[in-house]
């Protein structure tokens, strides 16, 4: 069973900056892309940013200039570098991994969630 072990969250203050780290138990050449997703409290949760295999990185357009996600392929580490962060930045931030399509078995994982609390 792949786990993705998030790490990083905290209470800051707003303008300033956390980075989150997801560890794979499993090489991330297994997965076809990379994500964080995030829910706050009576919402849905949406997809923050992703990175594919071959680098490719889309974000969401309230993130877009603030936040930063980059891999580490001999860690096994996918990062979530967040800048300028505001009180609408407050959620639970999940790590996310999409097999590869010639990988037999469950076709994601998740990871645990941590908290971010961006304070105004």
């Amino acid at each position: 069973q792949v786990q993705l072990v998030e790490s990083g969250g905290g209470l800051v203050q707003a303008g300033g900056s956390l980075v989150l780290s997801c560890v794979a138990s499993t090489s991330i050449f297994s997965f076809s892309a990379m994500g964080w997703y995030r829910q706050a409290p009576g919402k849905q949760r949406e997809l923050v940013a992703s990175i594919s295999s071959g680098g490719n990185r889309n974000y969401e357009d309230s993130v877009k200039g603030r936040f930063i996600i980059s891999k580490d392929n001999v860690k096994d580490t996918v990062y979530l570098q967040m800048n300028s962060l505001k009180p609408e930045d407050t959620a639970v931030y999940y790590c996310h991994a999409d097999v590869q399509t010639y990988i037999p078995g469950p076709r994601d994982y998740w990871g645990q969630g941590t908290q971010v609390t961006v304070s105004s």
